[in-house]
């Protein structure tokens, strides 16, 4: 990751890309949303989706498991380079989840994060906070999921 002195807001993060499958959206609702659209596809059918949904709960964890595999190849890439590279962490939540529309068997979800704000943090003074918006938009182009979180980033030691 970036110094926190090196992120501007209105940096934009292309995180990656998931397809939802029968197969994966039906694992995910058994083990932690097992209502009847998301784990049988003739419940689904006659629900008002009309077919099988992912939950929004696994659109959320496709983005997060994106986003951790998007800053390990980005520090990997930084330290090929000989850069050094900035500690990350901890997040402090989120807000603003919505589940814009629902996500169907085969839906390829892209999502990216834009830096929305920085500050500096008051109660950790080597670190600064990064607040960005991560959104997942479906393959044609309609937003899907929008969330807002915050993550401590590491700000360069000053050297004397």
């Amino acid at each position: 990751m970036k110094y926190f002195e090196d992120i501007r807001v209105g940096d934009v993060f292309e995180v990656g890309r998931y397809t939802f499958t029968a197969d994966n959206i039906k694992a995910f609702a058994t083990r932690f949303d097992p209502q009847s659209f998301h784990v049988d596809e003739a419940a689904a059918a006659r629900s008002h989706f009309g077919g099988l949904v992912a939950s929004g709960w696994h659109t959320a964890v496709a983005w997060m498991r994106l986003m951790i595999d998007f800053r390990r190849r980005m520090d990997e890439a930084m330290r090929a380079r000989g850069e050094p590279v900035a500690g990350i962490g901890p997040a402090l939540g989120f807000r603003e989840l919505k589940w814009l529309k629902p996500v169907y068997v085969g839906d390829t979800v892209a999502y990216k994060s834009e830096v929305i704000e920085t500050r500096l943090s008051d109660s950790r003074p080597g670190s600064g906070l990064m607040t960005f918006r991560s959104t997942g938009v479906n393959q044609n182009g309609e937003p899907v999921i929008s969330l807002v979180s915050i993550t401590f980033v590491e700000r360069r030691r000053e050297t004397p």
